[in-house]
Parts: structure tokens; sequence; C-alpha cells
């Protein structure tokens, strides 16, 4: 479990531009979101070049989950999930043998129009797609349970300490909710499932659910409850 180490408390992100054509970094098991961070460390020779060339411009990837069934077509092109997380890199650091280790921090939600494949990397032609703006913030009893229900879900869990302390922060709703989505050990497909929500009271609503079912599902494996 990675948690943002700078999450903020404000509700809203500088703006940065962000160009309609970025390169796309598919993964099989990272759904990435606004308002985190992830470290990655760059080893094939196609995500170098793509790192070069980012870090020397808009400084900008795309982050995509591959869909089922990639290991047979890995070195080509993949099908991947058409909904994913613009990062940028905040810190770039070479390696003597041509490889990278990085810091992305996520940006915004963007949709595939279609790719372009002009690079040892793939890229995309992309349009940004911000939750609606109906509800920047959660219902304040649907925060109170989102904050109950995580609780209970990290009680006696060796990796609880880093989420407790993110769970007593003074921080924007989105802000919550994001890092949660990010940090909880929901599988990729799950994690796929609230990054495509359309609003935050979805994308909470939706933790909510995925996190009661777990602690069912749980309950059931040990024979409780």
């Amino acid at each position: 479990m990675h948690v943002s180490p700078s999450t903020g408390s404000g509700g809203t992100l500088e703006p940065v531009p962000i160009p309609n054509v970025i390169p796309l970094f598919p993964l099989p098991n990272l759904v990435f979101f606004p308002r985190t961070y992830v470290p990655l460390h760059i080893f094939e020779q196609r995500y170098r070049d793509m790192v070069r060339a980012a870090a020397a411009s808009h400084q900008m990837v795309g982050m995509v989950l591959l869909k089922e069934g990639w290991e047979t077509d890995y070195e080509g092109d993949p099908a991947i999930f058409p909904m994913g997380c613009v990062g940028r890199l905040i810190n770039v650091q070479p390696l003597s043998d041509g490889r990278f280790n990085i810091l992305l921090q996520g940006l915004r939600r963007f949709e595939i129009q279609h790719e372009m494949g002009t690079e040892s990397y793939r890229q995309g032609r992309i349009v940004l797609k911000d939750l609606s703006q109906l509800d920047t913030a959660l219902p304040v009893e649907v925060r109170k349970e989102l904050i109950k229900v995580v609780a209970g879900f990290m009680r006696n869990r060796d990796d609880a300490s880093a989420l407790s302390a993110l769970l007593r922060q003074p921080i924007h709703d989105d802000v919550l909710v994001q890092n949660l989505s990010f940090a909880l050990d929901f599988t990729p497909i799950e994690k796929q499932f609230l990054l495509e929500s359309e609003s935050l009271l979805q994308q909470g609503r939706r933790l909510l659910d995925l996190l009661q079912f777990k602690i069912h599902e749980g309950h059931e494996q040990t024979g409780c409850g």
C-alpha cells in the first residue's frame, strides 16, 4: 500500500497544462488516481524512451490498465481500458545503466479517443474527464460512514498505520476518496470501477460497497458473523 506523502487539504489542484496527446504507460496491476502519488522503476527500453521524451517536454504520462489476456501480446499493443489518469513527472532519477526511478503525481482522469503509433512506446489522443461538479463534497453522513468502515476494514492489518494517519488528517473529501481508492487492497478491476465513477458521491458509495463486501467476505472465510 502506498499512501500519498503530501495530499494537501484543499479542494482544487493548481492548473497544469495537459496536452491532448500523451504517452501511454499500460500496466497489469496498477490503477492510478488523481491526487495520489506513485514511485515507479522504469527498466524496459520503450519506457525509458518514454520517460526521456516526457521529461524533456510536457512531463506527462498517461497511466492505464491492461485488460485480461495482455500476456499473449505484451511486447505489442495488448488491449487497455480507455479511461486512465494523467501522471506528472515530479521527480526523475536517472540510473547509471539507463533505467529510471520516477515519482508521478496524479492529476486528471482522461479517456483515450484513439492511439497514435509514432514512437517505440504507445501514445494516445485524450480528452480529460472530470468528475461531475454537481457534488464537490460528500454528504456528511457518507464521509462519516466511509471513515468508520475503512477503520473496521483496516483493523489488525500490518499496513494500517499509514492509512490511519490519512484518516486523521483534515483533508478535502476528494483527496480522501482518491487516496482510499488508490491505497486500499482492491483488485485492479475493482479500482478501475472506482476510477470510472462519474461523480465524487458515486465513487464514495462504490468505495463503501466494495469495503462492506470485503468485510463480509472476510467474516465468511473466518466463520464470523
